[in-house]
């Protein structure tokens, strides 16, 4: 079973994405992990990507074509799980040529939830220990090493609604493509992680 993880910055995929993994012996593939990847190798094609990020450009999609096309060589064999790709219609219609995708999982959460949820993410530089502002008790040091909590720029609330301004443009767009093709399954992702979960499951089998 080939699936693809679909959501919003701050829905929660790589929470889901983690247990899906484990429970059904999947391969997870993230496009994040694998770029980073190929720039620590120095792989031609990771040299290729970091060209553009150094210049603060998106990595243009035959560039990510080309680096999901090894991962998913390299798993030619195995069941596996994409996160984070892919990020547009271009992409999909270019992976419908080269892998079977049996089901598409939406993880729909309200955008003012996300907002809250991402906004409100604060990490502690040291020990790296991360949680949501709610559960520090009005407190700005970490609880477990007393460092003084940051928020990441990628946190910050103008930053929040540009993610999820690109995401309504150039992402959401694949969840009628998908629903087209009868793959798309949604799960309401407001609950716990682990309420979410069962809902996954549910889709799974």
């Amino acid at each position: 079973m080939n699936i693809i993880l679909l959501g919003a910055p701050g829905a929660g995929k790589g929470t889901q994405a983690t247990r899906i993994e484990e429970h059904y012996n999947v391969r997870h593939i993230s496009t994040g992990d694998i770029f980073r990847h190929h720039m620590r190798q120095q792989t031609e094609i990771g040299q290729l990507a970091r060209s553009y990020i150094k210049k603060g450009l998106l990595v243009p999609d035959e560039v990510t074509l080309r680096i999901v096309g090894i991962a998913l060589e390299e798993s030619k064999n195995e069941n596996f799980m994409l996160d984070g790709f892919p990020r547009n219609i271009n992409q999909a219609t270019e992976l419908d040529k080269i892998a079977r995708i049996d089901k598409v999982i939406n993880i729909a959460v309200d955008f003012d939830v996300l907002m809250n949820r991402i906004c409100g993410r604060r990490n502690c530089p040291e020990c790296g220990y991360t949680t949501h502002v709610s559960q520090l008790g009005g407190e700005g040091t970490c609880p477990k090493c007393g460092s003084e909590m940051q928020q990441r720029m990628d946190d910050r609330e103008d930053t929040v609604k540009s993610r999820l301004t690109v995401y309504t443009e150039q992402t959401a767009p694949l969840i009628e493509f998908y629903k087209a093709q009868g793959k798309l399954f949604e799960v309401d992702g407001m609950g716990t992680p682990d309420e979410v979960f069962a809902e996954v499951r549910k889709v799974l089998g």
